[in-house]
């Protein structure tokens, strides 16, 4: 008897299906599930994690973690450090208003910009409670220029004002972004810069970990402490300041302080190091921005900083 083989190219015949008992229905088939589409079906995504914002340098406690913190970790500090009173920082301001009146500061020497913001705030109903989005649109170009600022700034405080009112920004949004998100959306307004931007995260959001690159006083308090023939370059900068991360906002503050050029005896910066006193001596008198100090940011040492040093355009 010849067996007969199966040919190995010919799909296999599904064996049939049992006959049921007699008197029993036959079972209903269970509809296939159709393969997924890639298409048509994506897989799901993970739900995004939730993002924790670093506590703010204004809550109980904070500032003093930091101080211990950098004296920890950058032993230079230590003598600025006790020679200065420790930073007090005010509560919060809407970011709008804070932003408004850092454009209207712009390239003003003090005086100037405090009445130009003085006549802006009477234009927009004589207090801070109603400098708002609209109220800014409704002010045409001639009112602003009116009060001593110029055309362009004008179109500045228009350009932000009209991303408040159409959503793409608002107070609520921001306080609730990261640094990198914030620094994202509010350079896309015209007229504020990276400068700003980190100004407004240390002294109007007291968020802890910000490094003004860019910042001349800042710069050259870094120059001053670690004894430099030149102030560091951005790049010097994020390199040199490393150890005082997640603090170093505070560093920042300790760097406007030593380079205010304040070294003599009755200034309690006697106990300087010698390199960093020498530079004192021979540096310029580069201040903390006090469009952004004043009202948000207490010293409670010095009553009066020089003009702003530094703008982003």
């Amino acid at each position: 008897m010849t067996e007969t083989l199966s040919d190995p190219q010919q799909p296999q015949q599904p064996e049939p299906e049992p006959e049921p008992a007699p008197g029993k229905p036959r079972p209903k088939k269970k509809p296939r599930r159709p393969p997924p589409d890639p298409q048509s079906d994506p897989p799901p995504r993970p739900e995004p994690a939730t993002r924790v914002l670093p506590r703010p340098l204004s809550s109980p406690g904070e500032i003093p973690v930091a101080l211990l913190h950098l004296r920890r970790n950058d032993p230079l500090l230590s003598p600025l450090i006790d020679s200065h009173p420790v930073p007090s920082l005010h509560p919060f301001l809407p970011p709008f208003l804070t932003l408004a009146r850092s454009i209207l500061h712009q390239q003003l020497a003090f005086k100037a910009a405090a009445s130009a913001y003085s006549r802006f705030l009477s234009l927009c109903g004589g207090a801070e409670a109603h400098v708002t989005p609209a109220a800014v649109l409704s002010l045409s170009v001639p009112d602003l220029r009116n009060i001593g600022i110029s055309k362009r700034k004008a179109g500045y405080l228009h350009d932000l004002a009209k991303k408040f009112h159409t959503g793409l920004l608002s107070d609520e949004a921001i306080l609730s972004m990261d640094d990198k998100s914030v620094t994202s959306l509010l350079t896309m307004v015209e007229g504020i810069g990276a400068w700003s931007v980190h100004m407004f995260l240390i002294f109007s959001l007291h968020r802890p970990d910000v490094l003004p690159v860019g910042d001349q006083g800042v710069r050259k308090g870094v120059q001053i402490l670690y004894g430099l023939e030149e102030m560091p370059r951005p790049s010097q900068m994020e390199r040199l300041c490393e150890r005082w991360r997640p603090y170093r906002s505070v560093g920042s503050w300790y760097m406007w302080r030593l380079s205010e050029g304040r070294g003599g005896a009755g200034d309690g910066m006697g106990q300087l190091p010698q390199h960093q006193q020498l530079l004192l001596d021979n540096g310029q008198n580069i201040c903390i921005p006090r469009a952004f100090e004043q009202g948000m940011m207490s010293t409670q040492a010095h009553g009066s900083f020089s003009t702003i040093h530094s703008v982003d355009q």
